[in-house]
């Protein structure tokens, strides 16, 4: 008869490994001998491997009662059923350690590919890191809302940097998070701005965008109105001169203004 530790040793485990088999059922626990010390028998060495076997060979603890106990049928579909869980489990594996190594490069977090290839094209622009960093959690936040859209909405961004005023534009932005409310250059970037807006209401492109919800187009002006000191004005200034917002823009008629300016 076999101490636990000579079961242990016959079977390539660890006594810690046994006591944890008899704790869940799978390897059944001896009476113990006269001095109180369990004794096993061959017939506990052989389970004991093929639990051993079973469990190396990837099949959950949780399955290896039920494929101990299988007729060879049984068996088979058992180990196929495990072994198609496990390649599901190895393709989950894979994706996220490409997320993760997407993650290490910095700016995918929570963000697809479209808007990183963005941000890369607006960086190469010279647009300085801090702009980069507020449009890049602008994107975040849209990118979450509208999954199924942000790839043509990105489409849409990178046709509109064809356009040199939207190249100007973005140069003059990129230094504007330090500018007092009342610097030259923000009636600069309302010209800009103003230029390119009517561009697109002659397009057809001002008007009617659902792309985002009206509540979540206010979170995002807000976000640009405390951005900057100089971008309330620069608002206030497009919505002297009839456009309104920031995120979703409305060409809105002369009679239905109402100019809030913000305080000298």
């Amino acid at each position: 008869m076999l101490t636990i530790s000579v079961l242990a040793a016959y079977a390539g485990v660890t006594v810690r490994a046994v006591r944890h088999y008899h704790r869940i059922g799978l390897l059944p626990e001896p009476e113990r001998d006269r001095s109180g010390y369990r004794t096993y028998d061959a017939g506990a060495v052989v389970r004991l491997i093929r639990i051993r076997t079973l469990a190396d060979a990837g099949v959950p603890l949780a399955r290896v009662q039920e494929l101990l106990n299988a007729g060879p049928e049984d068996f088979a579909d058992g180990v196929r059923e495990i072994d198609k869980d496990l390649r599901a489990e190895i393709r989950r594996l894979k994706d996220t350690r490409g997320r993760l190594a997407r993650l290490a490069a910095g700016e995918h977090l929570a963000l697809p590919r479209s808007v990183v290839d963005y941000l890369d094209r607006v960086r190469g622009l010279g647009v300085e890191e801090r702009y980069i960093e507020k449009e890049r959690d602008a994107w975040i936040m849209i990118a979450a809302q509208v999954p199924h859209l942000i790839d043509s909405v990105i489409a849409k961004k990178h046709q509109e940097l064809d356009d040199p005023d939207m190249v100007k534009l973005y140069g003059l932005l990129s230094g504007a998070l330090d500018w007092p409310a009342d610097d030259p250059r923000v009636v600069e970037v309302a010209d800009l701005m103003e230029r390119l807006m009517i561009r697109a209401v002659e397009a057809g492109e001002v008007g009617g965008d659902n792309t985002v919800d009206e509540q979540f187009a206010d979170l995002l002006d807000a976000t640009v109105v405390e951005s900057s000191p100089s971008a309330a004005r620069l608002l206030a200034i497009l919505e002297e001169r009839g456009w309104r917002g920031w995120t979703r823009i409305e060409h809105v008629p002369a009679d239905r203004l109402t100019i809030q300016l913000p305080p000298s």
